[in-house]
């Protein structure tokens, strides 16, 4: 099995510039991509594609996104909805922006609205989830909040590694902060802020957090839109395994 974890330069834009790099491309099967976005200081950019939903987490920095006629504050921990067909205009403030930004392409599946549509979500504003053994999450968006096609949230991994498992979703993992490692079958990559990396549907694997001193936060994005708790695992793990 070839390298699968990727990591962008993290080079600063100068001022009025703006940098992007791919992190996960394009893959046939996947509606998901994912890139980072540094904006110089006061640097714009406008964010949207035809087709595709945007979402945007904000890594570091400070700025703003207008759209329909709204200019929001944006700052770490930010999170953003573009849905298809439409656009927002980010703008970078005196620290500069970094922001991740993935794309969520027409054929995944429809989730049934459960809510009126955001345009920003906080993760400081999100209550936290239970997923597997003593891991927990805050999911940004979803079907609650406008996201109908993923799920976008925020996971935390305390120090040590879940059993091996699987997810029925197609998901890319950027690391917010933290150490740990990745394992897919006989291959282990490490981890560390901004890496990023695809999980197919049914890849069983492990992410680990190698730190003994602190959780291992990763951003997490996934189609069709559900619940980050939901993990499978195989029947000779499952037989020696006692949720805690």
């Amino acid at each position: 099995m070839g390298a699968r974890v990727t990591r962008a330069d993290t080079g600063r834009a100068a001022g009025g510039d703006v940098r992007a790099h791919d992190l996960v491309p394009p893959e046939a099967g996947s509606e998901l991509t994912l890139r980072q976005l540094e904006l110089g200081t006061d640097a714009s950019h406008v964010i949207g594609t035809p087709i595709a939903d945007t979402l945007l987490f904000v890594a570091g920095g400070t700025g703003s996104v207008e759209r329909d006629g709204q200019s929001l504050p944006l700052a770490t921990g930010s999170s953003v909805l573009v849905p298809a067909g439409s656009s927002a205009g980010v703008a970078a403030g005196a620290d500069g922006l970094a922001v991740v930004e993935g794309t969520v392409g027409p054929a995944c599946d429809l989730h049934a609205p459960m809510g009126p549509t955001a345009v920003l979500a906080q993760l400081d504003h999100v209550e936290p989830g239970k997923a597997t053994g003593s891991r927990s999450f805050q999911v940004l968006f979803d079907a609650g909040n406008g996201s109908t096609r993923a799920t976008l949230f925020v996971g935390h991994i305390p120090p040590g590694k879940a059993p091996w498992h699987y997810h029925l979703y197609d998901e890319i993992v950027w690391v917010v902060a933290g150490e740990g490692r990745l394992h897919l079958g006989d291959t282990v990559e490490e981890l560390g802020p901004g890496s990023a990396f695809r999980l197919h549907p049914r890849e069983v694997h492990i992410v680990e957090n190698t730190r003994a001193d602190r959780e291992l936060s990763v951003l997490g994005l996934f189609t069709p839109a559900g619940s980050p708790s939901a993990a499978y695992l195989e029947p000779d793990v499952f037989a020696t395994y006692t949720a805690g």
